[in-house]
């Protein structure tokens, strides 16, 4: 059986995420689609769970485990569809742009955006239905934090 098909027929038989999981879904899918985890993204995930208060509940002892189900689901041919479904459906419409701007803050935190984080944004914007003045908005204020002197 899949990594996948085993995760969405696991024991609750739901293949529903809690919020936290699909926000910390999101910024590991955006640290890993250029095939490589990178250190500094993963610093800045740890960071983002410890400080923002939408993690609050968040037992950040988990961050690995869940990190690892993302990683896991990503690894099946539909993971990166997967991921993306159980986003939308864990994440009330308020959330959605919480978690685009935590996907641009990720892709943004190693001061290098490749073509694959901005096809991944753009992947996340349609799946979420955002609006994109919205996350036009939202990627450039993660430039403007994140410019050099």
């Amino acid at each position: 059986m899949s990594t996948l098909r085993s995760f969405l027929e696991g024991p609750d038989m739901s293949g529903t995420i809690s919020t936290e999981q699909a926000l910390i879904y999101t910024m590991v899918t955006m640290s890993g689609v250029e095939g490589k985890i990178n250190a500094v993204e993963l610093a800045e995930i740890r960071q983002l769970v410890q400080v923002l208060p939408i993690f609050r509940e968040f037992d950040e002892h988990r961050l690995v485990t869940v990190a690892q189900e993302a990683g896991d689901i990503l690894q099946d041919k539909e993971g990166l569809a997967a991921i993306l479904g159980l986003v939308k459906q864990a994440l009330p419409h308020r959330l959605r742009e919480t978690a685009y701007a935590l996907a641009v803050e990720i892709a943004a935190s190693d001061l290098a955006v490749g073509k694959e984080e901005l096809r991944f944004l753009a992947m996340l914007r349609d799946a979420l239905d955002l609006d994109k003045l919205v996350t036009a908005a939202l990627e450039r204020s993660a430039i403007a934090r994140y410019q050099r002197p």
